[in-house]
């Protein structure tokens, strides 16, 4: 199993140099890394090194790498052109979850006002729980995704407008 840490260290790597796709195999599972061109968003897969069988029909189970065409995909919200804002953008790619836990809270809403180590939400990554903090003073002008959405690295999450 490959670290969280571990995964962005090779994804920085991928994106510092000429690369264009990168697969390791590494205790049973496999990672994936291919540099997005000009219209795919980054691709990052990890699966089992062997496929693994479901007992009911036998068929192999594979989860197979993917790539989005941003010139195709859905139309997402667009951040503010305000100069003004900050973007607090997905350091990783995950599913984005609003509040700590189903049915509680939100950890922040349009118009909550955050701090600098202020949680704002979590992104699951491989089966690991990340919350990502604010790292600004400000006021939450607009959550951009859905709870239980799938992000992208870099995707912007919240406008912030600064204190």
């Amino acid at each position: 199993m490959f670290k969280l840490s571990e995964i962005k260290e090779l994804i920085k790597l991928i994106d510092e140099t000429s690369l264009q796709e990168l697969e390791i195999q590494n205790e049973g599972s496999r990672l994936f890394i291919r540099k997005p061109n000009k219209t795919e968003s980054v691709v990052v897969t990890s699966v089992p090194a062997q496929p693994t069988y479901t007992q009911a029909a036998a068929a192999p189970v594979v989860q197979a790498a993917s790539t989005v065409s941003t010139s195709s995909a859905p139309a997402e919200r667009q951040p503010a052109v305000d100069s003004n804002l900050h973007t607090i953008a997905s350091p990783m790619v995950g599913t984005f979850y609003e509040s700590p836990s189903p049915g509680a809270a939100s950890f922040v809403s349009k118009g909550s006002k955050v701090k600098e180590k202020s949680v704002v939400c979590i992104i699951e990554a491989m089966k690991l729980m990340n919350e990502i903090e604010a790292e600004i003073k400000g006021e939450i002008v607009e959550v951009l995704v859905e709870n239980g959405q799938l992000v992208e690295y870099g995707q912007p999450l919240f406008l912030v407008r600064p204190e």
